[in-house]
């Protein structure tokens, strides 16, 4: 990839998982929200107006979804891996940041969310 990397973001996705350690989690399930942040050239696409020259949002917006909704897992670090492996796979995807949100976290305490924020590369260079 070369030249500058623009960043398109899709913020608040919600789907309903069955993801958590607790029993009651995965029977249960919760809303998750997720944040999403990609970095590529857009370029291409600013001088064709031509949608194959991007990244769809409404396509990854279905793809985030689904990605919730299926296969249960227990951590939210793994959920939130999986969604930015989906998006690297879109060619064009050279840097993807997500946001899990888990505001029904089972926390004997009050508090208004849980979040973990990951970065991932198509290079495999992660940030911390």
């Amino acid at each position: 990839m070369t030249g500058r990397l623009d960043r398109l973001a899709v913020t608040g996705i919600q789907a309903f998982g069955h993801h958590g350690v607790l029993e009651a989690e995965r029977r249960d399930g919760q809303v998750f929200v997720a944040d999403v942040v990609l970095l590529f050239d857009t370029r291409e696409a600013g001088r064709s107006d031509d949608l194959r020259d991007t990244v769809d949002y409404g396509t990854l917006v279905l793809s985030v979804k689904k990605a919730i909704e299926s296969d249960p897992v227990d951590l939210i670090e793994t959920l939130a891996q999986r969604i930015a492996d989906l998006c690297l796979t879109h060619p064009r995807v050279g840097v993807a940041e997500v946001t899990l949100h888990k505001p029904g976290a089972p926390i004997e305490a009050t508090f208004t969310d849980v979040t973990l924020t990951i970065i991932r590369t198509r290079t495999g260079d992660d940030h911390d």
